[in-house]
């Protein structure tokens, strides 16, 4: 293990940030499901996955760049999440064991699609600015900012601001919170509780298929990774407070940054190893996150 030089330090955080706010728009989906259904989306890797490979034939087909891909995958992707909550996960909602394990299921499943359609070559989208830099000088430091990430960075906030939008500012986002808030007492004044369920469901696919155009640029990948990308998720959303989505930004800012910083002291087949630690080390010491609450059953 060596310390990097203080430029090279400030490079790897900045670059590590801007990284996080692509993990946060992928994470937000998945913690937002958890917080109103109470169940892990295991497929949500795999979502992930197939809306980069959506972005990357889009790309490849008809020539359509990544972030104009969104306007395909996002809705395609919503609707999907309506389809299989409603006539899937509901019918077995009072069991949350089999809804996780039919998640899993659906992950395989898409697995198997993914790898029969793209086979299992290691993919990812070159446009004309995926290998651009920018270079901004402060003081006598010298910051190289790669375009797609910086790009990645303001496309996820933007995203997140409008889902904080959609949750603070519309009768949707007020049942949505309500019923994460308290299931049994929303659906007493009158929060159709199903409804809500399958819009949520929808909602967080819709956010994935966004990072998924992100994704696509940034990582290769093929139909295997959503393995690996799931355990990344859930360690962004553990840290953050489940449910929470305010901490899976805060989480998965720090995330990016210790990945990035451990990249550069140690390897890049030890960084991903930081992900863990810090998962297991919020286990023992917080294990309701960093902004997540205890639930009490009286």
């Amino acid at each position: 293990m060596h310390l990097p030089s203080m430029n090279v330090l400030i490079q790897v955080i900045i670059v590590g940030l801007l990284t996080g706010g692509v993990y946060a728009l992928m994470a937000a989906g998945l913690t937002l499901i958890f917080g109103v259904m109470r169940v892990i989306n295991i497929a949500h890797g795999a979502f992930l996955v197939f809306s980069a490979y959506l972005s990357y034939w889009l790309f490849t087909s008809y020539g359509l760049d990544p972030f104009l891909s969104v306007i395909v995958t996002v809705p395609l992707l919503f609707v999907a999440g309506i389809v299989f909550q409603r006539y899937f996960l509901a019918r077995v909602r009072n069991e949350p064991g089999l809804m996780v394990l039919l998640t899993f299921s659906l992950a395989l499943t898409l697995e198997g699609i993914m790898g029969a359609l793209w086979k299992t070559t290691g993919r990812s989208i070159r446009t004309w600015y995926t290998s651009e830099v920018w270079k901004v000088e402060l003081a006598d430091l010298t910051l190289r900012l790669p375009v797609v990430r910086v790009a990645g960075f303001v496309a996820a906030i933007i995203a997140l601001y409008l889902l904080y939008i959609l949750m603070t500012r519309t009768d949707l986002g007020r049942a949505i919170r309500a019923t994460v808030q308290n299931k049994d007492a929303a659906q007493l004044v009158g929060v159709n509780i199903a409804r809500v369920q399958a819009l949520t469901f929808g909602i967080g696919l819709a956010t994935v298929a966004a990072g998924g155009a992100l994704f696509s640029m940034i990582w290769t990948f093929n139909a295997s990774d959503h393995e690996e990308w799931i355990s990344k998720l859930l360690s962004i959303i553990v840290l953050g407070g489940m449910g929470s989505l305010p901490g899976a930004l805060i989480a998965a800012l720090i995330m990016g940054v210790a990945e990035a910083v451990a990249a550069v002291a140690m390897t890049s087949y030890i960084s991903p190893i930081v992900f863990y630690l810090i998962l297991f080390i919020t286990l023992i010491l917080r294990p309701q996150g960093l902004m997540g609450t205890v639930i009490r059953k009286g």
